[in-house]
């Protein structure tokens, strides 16, 4: 079950770039700090309340999501949690609220296994969404388009929600029609679908659905056969979209854009633009074996997979799904990638610090955290002591949650002009030194997997090579030996 939690707002601390401005969240305004959402109830009213928009960071541009979630109605029945083997089979949601929403989050009632046994949502797939800026805009307008965007899902399964988000919005959102269906290429993402896959996605019973500015709205569950690692496609007919396009503007994915249209369940579209970025969507949870759980990566470009191919799902996020998958002793871990080009572990916005609560600790089923973050902060300027701060609070709002915390050290930048210096150096070391020293629960050790072991340490020519070879970000070589990484045991605990 979800239970996404507003975020304070840290305002005005840099977020500072670890790629292009493709991956960057941009500039922005500040807004206000927020003010919570009313938690909806547990019977199934509308969690509506709005958050005020956070308080953007000097450089980086979107508000710290802060807002509820509007509920949704779904199939069953609202309940208590089951036993296994005596559910209801439904997800136990009733009115207009997906069990009743609270403050960023969809509080459901227990869901029936019927002969299956109890079961529960867990995220498969998410994108964090933050605010489009100039250079993350559509080639067309989105009022009145129709919008084909693909995922690529860890865990699969028969039931799915999905997610849509206007958490930077100024204005609502009004989709006409969505669908959902398993992608035309399972290889390489591309615009077309399976259509007798093909499944219309409701809210409250309704096709249509307009999200409130400041807010996020889970749809309805659909039945939905889904493989693991699966490309599916959510296909939005939109009606009036707000001027600030909240987005994930590093989505390493085509989307598809049509003008003028309604017709969202073609096999293909016609005469489509095409466009590297997602919009709206941010989420997409399946229900799972009480057993499962889902793992969240949170951390900069190099989490968010710049260095690697467009449609070809090779982030090291990627890399690790599969590896997980492959294990029948992980099969059950979900691998949820959290990254945001150009943003900090300090600070509010885009900063880890702020979006923890939402990003990680916010979605369904997460036992596993993962942080890589912090090489912007060293470019910054930011002390070991600083950055050591703000590991100490993640750590503690993880373990507050029963959440295991893993610390993945910062890998070599010694072959990049902008980045590298003595000072910046001794930081890494300094701040690499206190990831290893056992604060947290688990060390994933990318400095030691990455370094060429020269003075100053670099990324290996192999491991480092990609059309934009920088010295910071790896390229697709090296994004495969980061997935390779983690030790697989880290996730049974």
């Amino acid at each position: 079950m979800k239970n996404q939690q507003l975020l304070s707002v840290l305002a005005g601390l840099a977020l500072l770039s670890a790629c292009s401005s493709d991956d960057s969240p941009g500039t922005g305004t500040a807004g206000q700090s927020s003010t919570a959402g009313t938690a909806g109830s547990s019977v199934g009213t509308s969690g509506s309340s709005t958050g005020g928009a956070g308080a953007a960071p000097s450089t980086g541009g979107s508000p710290s999501p802060t807002a509820g979630t509007t509920g949704t109605g779904g199939s069953g029945t609202a309940g208590t949690a089951p036993t296994a083997g005596t559910g209801t089979g439904g997800v136990a949601t009733g009115g207009t609220g997906s069990g009743g929403t609270a403050t960023g989050g969809t509080a459901t009632g227990g869901t029936g296994g019927g002969t299956g046994g109890a079961t529960k949502w867990v995220a498969t797939w998410a994108a964090s969404p933050y605010l489009a800026a100039s250079d993350a805009q559509p080639p067309v307008g989105l009022s009145n388009s129709v919008l084909r965007q693909v995922a690529h899902v860890s865990l699969g399964g028969s039931k799915i929600r999905v997610q849509f988000s206007n958490l930077v919005g100024d204005g609502a959102v009004n989709i006409k029609s969505a669908h959902i269906a398993i992608s035309g290429s399972q290889t390489q993402a591309d615009g077309t679908i399976n259509a007798t896959t093909d499944k219309a996605i409701t809210f409250s019973g309704m096709e249509t659905a307009t999200i409130a500015a400041k807010m996020e709205l889970w749809s309805d569950p659909i039945d939905f056969a889904m493989m693991p690692l699966a490309n599916v496609s959510i296909t939005t007919a939109l009606g009036s979209v707000p001027t600030s396009l909240t987005a994930h503007a590093g989505s390493r994915t085509t989307s598809y854009v049509v003008a003028n249209s309604t017709a969202v369940n073609g096999a293909s579209l016609t005469s489509p633009q095409t466009t590297d970025h997602w919009y709206f969507i941010s989420g997409i949870d399946v229900m799972a074996p009480e057993t499962a759980k889902a793992a969240v990566a949170i951390g900069d470009s190099i989490t968010d997979g710049r260095g690697t191919d467009t449609n070809k799902n090779n982030r090291w996020t990627d890399i690790l799904s599969q590896r997980l998958q492959a294990n029948p002793a992980t099969a059950n871990v979900a691998m949820i990638n959290q990254g945001i080009g150009a943003t900090n572990l300090i600070g509010g916005g885009t900063g880890a610090e702020t979006r923890f609560a939402r990003d990680v600790l916010g979605q369904s089923g997460v036992a596993y955290a993962i942080v890589l973050d912090g090489v912007n902060d060293i470019h910054g300027g930011a002390t070991a002591d600083a950055m050591k701060a703000v590991y100490a609070k993640l750590i503690a709002a993880a373990k507050a949650k029963q959440v295991k915390i893993y610390g993945a050290t910062i890998l070599p930048f010694g072959g990049s002009a902008d980045y590298y210096s003595t000072n910046a150096e001794a930081t890494r070391v300094a701040v690499n030194t206190y990831i290893k020293s056992g604060v947290f629960d688990g060390v994933i050790d990318f400095d030691a997997a990455m370094s060429d072991g020269g003075n100053p340490p670099k990324l290996p020519d192999a491991l480092a090579a990609w059309s934009q070879k920088d010295g910071l970000h790896p390229g697709p070589a090296g994004y495969q030996k980061m997935g390779e990484t983690p030790d697989l045991m880290l996730f049974t605990k």
